[in-house]
C-alpha cells in the first residue's frame, strides 16, 4: 500500500443500511486504511434505518479530493437525502473524474446518477434503482460486485465481502 495509509470516506445521513457503513469502516481499517465518516454537516451523529448511531468525525465541508482516495457511498435510504447536497454531489463526482475510487452500493446509485458519472459506465444496484442508473446512462448488470475503471458497485448487504474485497484490490493498484 506504499508509505502512508489509503485514506477513504464513507457518507453517512440518516436511513443509512447499517451493514453497509459498518463492514466497510472495520473491514478497511482491519486492512490498514484511514476511514473517516462524513455528515452533512447538520449534526455529530445519524441513525440507521434501526436507530444505530454513526458519529461522524467530520463534516462534508472539511473534505477536499485531494485529502483522500476514494469515497463509499453506503445504501438505505440516506442516498436520497445525500444527494440533495450540492458539496456531496461535487465530491463524487471531483474523485471520479480525479480517477480515485467511487464505490456504491445498493441505493447508492442514486448519488452517482446525481454526479451525473455513469454515462456509459457498467455498474450494479440494488434492482428497486437499476432503471434511475440505465437512464442515467448505465450498462446495467445484476453482479454481486462490478468494477469498472475506478467505480465499484455491489446490489446489497449481502454482496459486502466482494464489494470490499474490490475496493482493497483498487487501493492497492493505485
Amino acid at each position: 500500500m506504499g508509505s502512508s495509509p489509503k485514506k477513504m470516506v464513507i457518507l453517512v445521513e440518516d436511513l443509512y443500511q447499517v451493514l453497509e457503513v459498518w463492514y466497510p469502516f472495520l473491514r478497511l481499517q482491519e486492512a490498514g486504511f484511514q476511514v473517516l465518516t462524513v455528515g452533512t454537516g447538520n449534526k455529530a451523529t445519524y441513525g440507521s434505518k434501526e436507530g444505530y448511531p454513526c458519529q461522524v468525525e467530520t463534516s462534508i465541508e472539511k473534505i477536499k479530493s485531494s485529502d483522500v482516495d476514494g469515497v463509499i457511498i453506503p445504501g438505505g435510504y440516506a442516498p436520497d437525502i445525500l444527494r440533495r447536497y450540492p458539496k456531496v454531489v461535487d465530491l463524487v463526482k471531483k474523485l471520479y473524474q480525479e480517477g480515485k475510487i467511487v464505490a456504491a452500493i445498493c441505493h447508492g446509485g442514486w448519488l452517482l446518477v446525481s454526479a451525473g458519472i455513469l454515462k456509459d459506465q457498467k455498474a450494479t444496484c440494488f434492482y428497486a434503482i437499476k432503471d434511475d442508473l440505465i437512464a442515467a446512462g448505465a450498462r446495467y448488470v445484476d453482479e454481486e460486485v462490478v468494477v469498472d475503471k475506478n467505480l465499484v458497485t455491489s446490489r446489497k448487504p449481502e454482496d459486502l465481502p466482494r464489494f470490499v474485497q474490490e475496493i482493497i484490490k483498487l487501493a492497492n493498484k493505485q
